[in-house]
């Protein structure tokens, strides 16, 4: 499914293939296209109900004179990621990062939660990094060049936000993974990291705004302003560029001695 992107001018030497998971659209869209302006050649995934949003995503990123391909996968589902990882690799050339984004949330008071609400909650968030780290990792072994893996976790792996209890431990989580692989993949030069947004302007902070506004009997919209308004330094909330910019960095050569940190990128309302 790849094609090779043209705008008309010589196009530079990839800097690498690089696979960002949840990339139809929200912060991992913006990854996606940041990683093509820096020169990575993009695998583009989500579910199948996103596939629209991944080929909208594969054409901008062919704009800009990079090459793309499209890996349709749940990352919930190891063979899934395996065959995406394999789809990259055969279209693009050798996996040089592994941005492993793809999340879901939801808000629900722990005492409401049932066992399917849990179970799903970790099989994407945090099964799904797993599987993401371990194929990429795997992938780079063999390959024997190192290479760049990243996850996103959230500022709630730092502090949970009541109502979104188990979304933030599964981010908890993707900061223990995060460390471990670092120490486990040190030897092999492969550097693992995460980010961590804060409030941003997507469709997930959307529901997530419309849930506790429900709970909290407020209007739609008034809990991300009471947000921003009482916990952000900045003032504002945050775009998926702002997260994409912090992800750029992960990615580049300027990183290369950073490893088992999770960057908090939120406009300031964690300090670490």
């Amino acid at each position: 499914m790849s094609s090779n992107g043209t705008n008309g001018s010589a196009v530079a030497q990839s800097k690498g293939t690089a696979i960002v998971t949840g990339s139809a659209r929200g912060i991992g869209k913006a990854i996606a296209i940041r990683l093509a302006h820096d020169g990575y050649d993009v695998c583009v995934n989500d579910i199948p109900a996103n596939k629209a949003g991944c080929e909208e995503v594969r054409s901008e990123i062919e704009k800009l004179g990079r090459k793309s391909t499209i890996a349709i996968a749940d990352v919930s589902k190891l063979s899934e990621v395996t065959a995406m990882v394999e789809t990259a690799v055969k279209d693009l050339g050798e996996l040089n990062l592994m941005v492993a984004n793809a999340g879901i949330a939801q808000v629900k008071s722990l005492l409401d939660l049932s066992e399917d609400d849990l179970r799903r909650m970790f099989e994407v968030n945090v099964f799904g990094v797993y599987n993401c780290y371990s194929a990429a990792a795997k992938q780079m072994i063999k390959q024997g060049k190192g290479g760049k893996i990243l996850g996103a976790a959230s500022i709630v792996a730092f502090k949970p936000f009541p109502l979104l209890s188990h979304y933030s431990a599964s981010k908890w989580a993707v900061r223990g993974l995060t460390q471990a692989f670092a120490m486990e993949m040190a030897e092999y030069k492969i550097t693992v990291n995460a980010y961590a947004p804060g409030i941003v302007g997507t469709a997930m902070w959307e529901l997530i705004d419309s849930e506790l506004a429900k709970k909290k009997k407020m209007q739609k919209g008034e809990v991300i302003k009471k947000y921003v308004e009482e916990l952000t330094a900045l003032g504002r909330t945050s775009v998926p560029e702002d997260v994409a910019k912090v992800v750029g960095f992960l990615g580049s050569p300027d990183s290369e001695f950073v490893t088992g940190q999770t960057i908090v990128v939120d406009g300031g309302i964690i300090f670490t």
